[in-house]
């Protein structure tokens, strides 16, 4: 079985597809110096760019893992731009968790694991 990375470094790589399955390492905002809100539109749409290098979109994900810095304060302005973001008729499986992430100004990352659409 071929395995193909996208995007890599010496210690990891963004996207990693092997057969129809598309894995994304952690996502999180370009510039994390920003709010939940805006934190969370340029996770997404770091979501959006790999998933589309992967040959797939958003609809083709199969779960998420959001990890909140802050899940008491920012769960809701997370969840309305997700809300606005996500394709309803082809949502899919989420965990969101608090957690201590690397960096004291990242508010937000999430992983995804996608199918390769056929």
């Amino acid at each position: 079985m071929s395995i193909t990375r996208l995007h890599k470094t010496s210690r990891f790589c963004e996207v990693a597809i092997s057969a129809d399955t598309i894995h994304l390492a952690g996502q999180l905002a370009d510039d994390t110096s920003q709010d939940i809100t805006s934190q969370t539109q340029q996770t997404l749409a770091n979501i959006d760019r790999f998933l589309a290098d992967a040959g797939a979109h958003k609809s083709d994900i199969l779960s998420v893992t959001i990890y909140l810095k802050n899940i008491d304060t920012d769960y809701q302005a997370m969840n309305t731009v997700w809300d606005a973001w996500i394709d309803p008729e082809h949502p899919p499986a989420r965990t969101c968790v608090e957690a201590k992430l690397y960096a004291p100004e990242v508010l937000v990352e999430m992983t995804a694991i996608a199918v390769k659409p056929r």
